[in-house]
C-alpha cells in the first residue's frame, strides 16, 4: 500500500440546482452545503452539511459518486467557504491556478454525475 488516505470531508447531495447544467458545461460545479440561501440553491450541488477536518491542498483528491479527481490548485478562501457553507467552485479544468479565491482546480477529466444520494469526499494521501 503507498500510503495512508484519510477522508477530511464526506457529505451526501440533496439537492442538484437547476442551473447546474449551465455550469457542467463549462466544466465546472458550484457545491453548497444545505444551509444556504434559498436565492443561491439554483446554481448549486447541495449537499449536507458536514465538518472539513483538515485543510484542502494540492495533491489530495476528490472523489465524487465513486469518480477521483487529483487536486491541482486550492484558491486562498476554499477551506474558509467549506467550513463556513460547504461552498467552492470545482473547475475540472487541468489548471494549477485560478483568478477567483473560492475555485478549487482537478484534473481534466469527464465530469462525475452529480445527483442525489451521492457522495462528495476530500481525501487526504
Amino acid at each position: 500500500m503507498e500510503g495512508t488516505m484519510t477522508c477530511i470531508y464526506e457529505s451526501v447531495i440533496t439537492g442538484v440546482g437547476s442551473e447546474v447544467q449551465y455550469f457542467i458545461e463549462e466544466n465546472m460545479v458550484v457545491i453548497f452545503n444545505d444551509t444556504v440561501p434559498d436565492d443561491l440553491k439554483s446554481i448549486g450541488v447541495i449537499h449536507k452539511q458536514t465538518e472539513l477536518q483538515a485543510d484542502v491542498a494540492a495533491g489530495d483528491v476528490l472523489e465524487v459518486n465513486g469518480a477521483c479527481f487529483r487536486i491541482l490548485f486550492v484558491g486562498d478562501k476554499v477551506n474558509d467557504t467549506l467550513r463556513e457553507i460547504g461552498h467552492c467552485t470545482i473547475a475540472f479544468n487541468g489548471e494549477t491556478n485560478a483568478d477567483l479565491p473560492g475555485t478549487l482546480c482537478v484534473e481534466k477529466k469527464p465530469l462525475p454525475d452529480f445527483v442525489t444520494g451521492a457522495t462528495i469526499k476530500f481525501i487526504k494521501e
